[in-house]
């Protein structure tokens, strides 16, 4: 178990992810990418430089940047169906990296990149696992 963290003296726990914020070239080139695969938006759009998406409790932000960007690790979104999100993209021209799979870990999932080559991942927690 982690620490907590103190602030004032009071024990402080983290509780979740808020907002996940990726840096992109081209605000319509992704707003169309993360709307195809089914976020929806809370704020921004297409022509903004700050847009953010809904993400289950959290959020998913988009900052446009000049600078070339490269993706930097992986995102992990669970989702009700994978398979259902899986077929959705492919009927958008959407290219995920491999067909939904069972992880050891307990989950159903894919991978896909967006167009700026961040790793996203959708799950599903499998009957039995450890979610």
């Amino acid at each position: 178990m982690l620490p907590a963290l103190s602030r004032s003296g009071t024990g402080m726990r983290i509780e979740r992810v808020s907002a996940v914020t990726l840096f992109v070239s081209d605000m319509r080139r992704s707003c169309a990418f993360y709307q195809a695969l089914g976020f929806a938006l809370k704020f921004g759009g297409r022509d903004a430089i700050f847009t953010s998406f809904h993400a289950g409790e959290g959020f998913l932000n988009l900052a446009k940047t000049k600078a070339h960007t490269t993706g930097w690790g992986r995102a992990i979104f669970h989702v009700e169906d994978v398979d259902a999100l899986y077929a959705h993209s492919l009927e958008r021209g959407l290219k995920p990296d491999f067909a939904p799979s069972d992880a050891p870990w307990g989950e159903r999932y894919f991978h896909i990149k967006d167009p700026d080559g961040h790793a996203l991942s959708f799950a599903t927690p499998l009957p039995g696992g450890p979610y």
